[in-house]
């Protein structure tokens, strides 16, 4: 007895996921990383092959069977759950046998499963090797992805500043080139509108530039608020904007939003004690016109019906009428 305890003591140490069994197959010493695996049970005095079940090699039912099997790899499972899957060899021992087990390529879920650390494992065993890699591994990845998100953000941080007008917060020309040509070549049906304050220019003259700027950041709120989430508002010059508006081509509702635009600008602006009075001339095309779409020939003709609003006597809105 005192052999099979200083064997017992010597295998928890080397192997903590061994069993030691009687001539009846009896489970008289289990390792300590397996009782941890079923804290609630007693596994000493059980029947090994009522706690597993051997699923290769088959047939199984008695210690002489499983003794017969002595060196070769047993793959095994608990019969409660969790089933967790085991690999075992077994070598036989003063009339009874040991049989070292180990989670195999499960080992992962099996840590995290039990709430295993590296005490649970022989110092040499590779396993612990490999949790250390995978751990190492893991935080790598962590660390790339994080990294990767830092980037992509700066990287639309960075596109959405080159596609901004910092004084305004509205598109720049440079994406109202980006966005007209995309409208063009989905064959999106739309309406370009290109406005231009009125009286801007006495407005930096008899006021001052802080002013102007403030002007500006008003005129900017009005269009946002006057037109529809996904129609494109872009400041393209010092007070020259242009408006896309996406599948909208009826001549009626047009008009009723350039007037619309046209009251809201004329409202005086306060600044700084003082008041700013604007208005704004704006001319329009409507894709539809067009049997070849092409942006610089809508900017052109946008630009033509513009001045002839201005032609008009300013605070006006015309429509381009060639249409082929």
């Amino acid at each position: 007895m005192s052999h099979d305890r200083d064997l017992a003591q010597i295998l928890d140490v080397l192997s903590p996921m061994h069993v030691m069994l009687d001539a009846a197959g009896r489970i008289c010493h289990a390792g300590p990383t397996l009782r941890k695996l079923r804290p609630d049970t007693v596994l000493e005095d059980c029947d090994f092959l009522d706690v597993f079940e051997t699923m290769r090699p088959r047939l199984i039912d008695s210690m002489q069977a499983l003794v017969a099997h002595h060196g070769v790899k047993l793959h095994l499972q608990f019969r409660d759950a969790p089933q967790t899957a085991l690999k075992g060899v077994l070598v036989p021992w003063d009339g009874g046998a040991v049989i070292n087990l180990s989670f195999g390529i499960s080992v992962l879920d099996s840590v995290r499963d039990y709430a295993l650390t590296s005490s649970d494992f022989a110092a040499t065993d590779l396993t612990i090797e490999m949790l250390y890699l995978i751990e190492a591994k893991s935080a790598a990845m962590e660390a790339s992805r994080q990294l990767n998100l830092r980037l992509q953000g700066a990287m639309i941080a960075a596109e959405e500043q080159a596609f901004t007008d910092t004084l305004t917060g509205l598109k720049n020309r440079r994406a109202m080139d980006h966005v007209l040509a995309r409208h063009i070549s989905m064959g999106e049906a739309f309406a370009l509108m290109h406005l231009d304050l009125d009286f801007f220019k006495a407005v930096n003259d008899t006021m001052g530039h802080a002013a102007g700027d403030h002007v500006l950041q008003q005129v900017a709120r009005i269009m946002v608020d006057v037109t529809r989430k996904d129609d494109t508002v872009a400041r393209v010059g010092g007070d020259e904007f242009v408006l896309i508006l996406t599948g909208l081509t009826d001549r009626t509702m047009l008009s009723a939003i350039a007037a619309r635009l046209i009251a809201r600008l004329e409202k005086p602006i306060p600044f700084d004690g003082q008041t700013c009075r604007i208005s704004a001339s704006i001319g329009s095309v409507l894709s539809v016109d067009y049997q070849v779409p092409n942006a610089e020939q809508f900017l052109i003709d946008a630009d033509e019906a513009l001045y002839a609003s201005k032609r008009r006597g300013r605070a006006q809105h015309s429509f381009h009428r060639d249409a082929d």
